[in-house]
């Protein structure tokens, strides 16, 4: 019976079966599994793979670690009918096959939603983006020259070569309007100082925009931008009626539909290779009880650290070395039901305020009233930026709730009294760090993993790089498309507007080229 060869041998033959299943002995793992490609992790890059080899008639697994939900950060969670987002996510693409896909995976599902966020700054709301205007006239005339003079000094002297965050803030802004408006929420974000924080990340999430072009798109609008739609700045975007999950519930039924696979509450703790391939990924349920994955190509959208750390037999030292060395920020988000209709208008507020810990407001009902379920209520999302371990992630749920409510109060969003219920939802790994040594450890994982010939790697933690969603599932669109033979693609030439340039250079094949941090030459 062709189920008694290894599955290379009969692909080899010309035999790929969708699933074949076998018990071992007593002492060995009880399940083998075997499909043409198993996909590591439930998140925006695996599920879109899964979906895209799907489509081709590939027998495809997706193993996902949570026993419930799928999507990773993309995910939807509920607490008693309130469904919440970890974090909001915008369905806003320039890539024009990421927008066509989302329509073609949720259809009427995905609803045109009105952007407002606005900035929590001196007890005081600036819309976000800047409204010149409004900003000068509430940061007072004094100030509002201070940063005019300092933007006018940061044009006539720029800082030369930018080295850090900082350096490309204020050349863009001026030294005033970034302390003002970045420094305190950047650091809250990434737990460590603008000036040890590589530009890389600035360059992504604030891709060509000034002062000037701030203003001339406030004034003008996007013919201040020769039609070019500044992502930072756009005004409107799509999104799911029942919040981001939905989109990847909906994306792992189709993938089943199709005959491909999702197996939840499975958790890949190793990966056995020999030989230059990769052979078999293990996966340990909630009770303990082992499967080992076996397959001709392999996906992976784990966190670099853990795929490492996973192998089998041990990558190189030094190899190792540099995966625990990469590092990561963590992420808690505090949900509140407020007792009142309404709170605020918009989407979600940043909030710059140094006497609070809070770093951003998520306000659900204004992305989708359906994430509500009773229409006198309103559902907000505190977010927290942590370490794992340290003294806020460490707090029990019912005293993140309590602080919540204390912060809520303290920037005058709601009384402490309208806090009716709360949860707490903790979400490690949320951002892979950029620091001064991330480039070249990426870079000594990197040239050992070309070894194993039929691994891939997609998503924002797979490659350690913080980007959107319609990057990630770019990524993983190509990656499909390898393991189809569509194409031969270097999936790290995608770039943060999920668009693909054909070719590729020693400094593209790295990541992205990004200079040190002042702190390191």
């Amino acid at each position: 019976m062709d189920g008694d060869r290894p599955l290379l041998e009969q692909t080899q033959r010309g035999v790929i079966p969708h699933r074949w299943v076998r018990h071992e002995e007593p002492d060995a793992l009880a399940v083998v599994a075997a499909f043409d490609v198993v996909v590591a992790g439930g998140g925006p890059a695996g599920l879109t793979a899964a979906y895209e080899l799907a489509k081709h008639g590939s027998p495809t697994v997706v193993l996902e670690a949570d026993p419930k939900l799928v999507g990773g950060i993309s995910r939807t969670d509920q607490y008693k009918g309130y469904r919440f987002d970890i974090g909001g996510h915008r369905f806003f693409s320039k890539s024009a096959e990421i927008n066509d896909l989302w329509r073609e995976i949720l259809g009427e599902e995905l609803i045109t939603r009105s952007r407002l966020s606005r900035i929590y700054y001196n007890r005081k709301f600036f819309h976000y983006p800047l409204k010149p205007l409004d900003a000068l006239f509430k940061l007072g005339p004094l100030r509002s020259l201070k940063i005019l003079a300092s933007y006018a000094h940061a044009q006539l002297r720029p800082i030369k070569p930018e080295r850090t965050y900082e350096d490309w803030v204020v050349n863009r802004f001026g030294r005033e309007l970034f302390k003002v408006f970045f420094k305190s929420y950047t650091e809250k974000v990434w737990g460590m100082p603008t000036s040890a924080i590589s530009p890389d990340w600035a360059a992504q999430r604030i891709k060509d925009l000034s002062l000037v072009k701030a203003v001339l798109s406030a004034v003008f609008g996007r013919l201040a931008n020769r039609g070019e739609v500044i992502k930072t700045l756009i005004d409107e975007f799509q999104y799911p009626r029942l919040g981001p999950g939905q989109m990847w519930e909906t994306a792992r039924d189709r993938i089943k539909g199709l005959g491909g696979a999702v197996h939840q509450d499975r958790k890949v703790v190793s990966i056995e290779h020999q030989g230059g391939l990769v052979q078999a990924l293990i996966a340990v349920d909630g009770q303990g009880r082992r499967t080992r994955y076996e397959g001709n190509h392999f996906l992976s959208t784990l966190p670099v650290r853990e795929l490492i750390r996973a192998m089998s037999p041990a990558a190189p030292a030094e190899v190792v070395e540099a995966a625990l060395g990469l590092k990561y920020r963590d992420f808690l988000t505090v949900v509140l039901i407020v007792d009142r209709a309404r709170t605020f208008p918009d989407n979600w507020i940043y909030i710059h305020e140094p006497e609070v810990r809070l770093g951003r407001i998520q306000n659900f009902k204004n992305w989708s009233p359906d994430m509500v379920p009773d229409a006198s209520k309103t559902s907000l999302g505190l977010e927290y930026f942590c370490f794992e371990g340290d003294d806020l992630w460490s707090m029990s749920d019912a005293e993140l709730v309590a602080l919540g409510r204390r912060e809520l109060a303290t920037i005058g969003l709601a009384r402490a009294e309208e806090v009716e219920d709360g949860c707490v939802v903790r979400v490690p790994k949320a951002y892979p760090v950029y620091d001064d040594e991330y480039l070249d450890r990426l870079a000594v994982i990197r040239g050992w993993l070309r070894g194993l010939e039929n691994l891939q790697l997609s998503g924002r933690n797979g490659m350690h790089k913080y980007n959107n969603q319609d990057h990630s599932m770019m990524t993983a669109l190509l990656a499909a498309r390898n393991i189809l033979g569509l194409g031969v693609y270097d999936v790290w030439n995608v770039n943060t507007d999920a668009e693909y340039h054909e070719g590729s250079s020693e400094t593209a094949d790295r990541g992205r080229a990004v200079p040190r941090s002042a702190a390191a030459v």
